[in-house]
């Protein structure tokens, strides 16, 4: 199935249902006031998180989405039904974003987790609400109001323990292969992976961790190069991120002028995802002699003037990858757990108590049976019409 991580939906809850003008009718009872009832509430849209889903691609095509309407009011006091909320499904890790606003209305990382995204309009009035001792036949009722509009940008973002960083052929998904059951595509011309890909590197029974390997990225990304930084997003919620050099790129390219490609295009796409921890692994050690290694990265990190954590490996030979997931998994374990960051959404400004004040004292109901030649109040109220 194609990888889709960003999609664009509208989303529309359900319009409350009208009131109802209506009156008690029977036999012998001349008056027997009224009797509409309220209209049913509109239909929320609501995502949830479903784990057997990891793309988008089902909203590339169904864009448009809305929930039902709440049922007019109806005679005899029956209130109209409320419609049923509207679910839409989507992969463990999506992100939604208003379009309109640029809000971050909350990320789905867990399983079953459900996000509010519109909300359904509040019921009509029917006209026994607005009967009184001084108005008992009224004929005023109000109209439901309307459902919530939203354009929705839906974003998935992978959900990952390490995220794998370097050019095309770099080796990310040699060594995600050399460490994990995952068996993305690997060949000897650049940009071999075109989505990205998850591992789970497994110590013991007890003991994994996820890894995240994305395409390579090249000088000028940030500005739509190559596959442009488009994925750097799956990376956001790694907890550290592994720096692959290519100690002898087939190219023949500097592997220092390479490694700062890297390190300036991470800048540019985010500061906050540049800042996350971050380990210098360099690669392919297998193709030179030790001596010659050695001092190549150490001449590569004094140019970096690098002070951080640093391994050496070759993925094809698995030389150090075994060492390597150890350290990354004892990192880990010894990292504070980490805080989910909680989008607080806003309260909902429509309260029905205000809602029901504000339609009992509006004078601008709907009257639509209004007949001046009828007096509501004054039905047995003896009238003397003078000269």
């Amino acid at each position: 199935m194609k990888f889709v991580d960003e999609v664009e939906i509208r989303v529309e809850a359900g319009d409350g249902g009208n009131g109802c003008v209506s009156f008690r009718k029977e036999k012998y009872i001349e008056y027997g006031g009224p009797n509409g009832g309220d209209g049913g509430d509109g239909g929320d849209v609501y995502l949830i998180a479903d784990e057997s889903l990891n793309t988008l691609i089902d909203y590339r095509f169904e864009r448009f989405h809305r929930a039902k309407r709440g049922q007019n009011g109806q005679s005899r006091d029956c209130t109209g039904k409320s419609s049923e909320e509207l679910v839409l499904k989507v992969p463990v890790g999506t992100r939604v974003t208003d379009i309109d606003t640029g809000e971050i209305l909350g990320d789905l990382t867990h399983k079953d987790q459900k996000l509010l995204v519109a909300k359904g309009g509040w019921h009509g009035l029917g006209n026994t609400r607005f009967k009184s001792s001084t108005n008992r036949a009224p004929r005023q009722r109000t109209d439901g109001t309307p459902g919530e509009i939203r354009n929705l940008k839906l974003e998935l973002l992978l959900l990952a323990d390490v995220g794998l960083l370097g050019l095309p052929n770099a080796g990310k998904s040699t060594l995600i292969r050399s460490v994990s059951a995952a068996t993305p595509k690997v060949a000897d011309y650049p940009f071999t992976t075109l989505v990205p890909n998850l591992g789970v590197v497994r110590l013991d029974t007890q003991r994994s961790f996820v890894i995240a390997d994305i395409p390579g990225i090249i000088e000028g990304a940030a500005d739509g190069a190559g596959l442009g930084t488009q994925f750097l997003k799956h990376l956001e919620r790694c907890r550290i991120l592994l720096h692959i050099i290519d100690i002898m790129p087939a190219d023949g390219s500097d592997p220092l002028e390479n490694a700062k490609v890297i390190i300036s295009e991470l800048e540019q796409h985010n500061e906050k995802l540049a800042g996350k921890p971050r380990w210098v692994v360099f690669n392919k050690l297998d193709l030179m002699l030790e001596d010659e290694a050695k001092e190549l990265t150490d001449s590569i990190l004094a140019g970096l003037d690098w002070k951080g954590e640093v391994h050496s490996i070759s993925a094809f030979n698995k030389m150090g990858t075994e060492e390597l997931a150890q350290k990354v998994m004892t990192f880990i374990e010894e990292l504070p757990p980490e805080e989910e960051e909680v989008v607080d959404g806003k309260n909902v400004e429509f309260k029905w108590d205000t809602y029901h004040e504000g339609a009992m004292a509006d004078d601008g109901l709907d009257d639509d049976l209004d007949d001046d030649d009828w007096n509501e109040d004054d039905y047995d109220v003896e009238v003397e019409y003078r000269p």
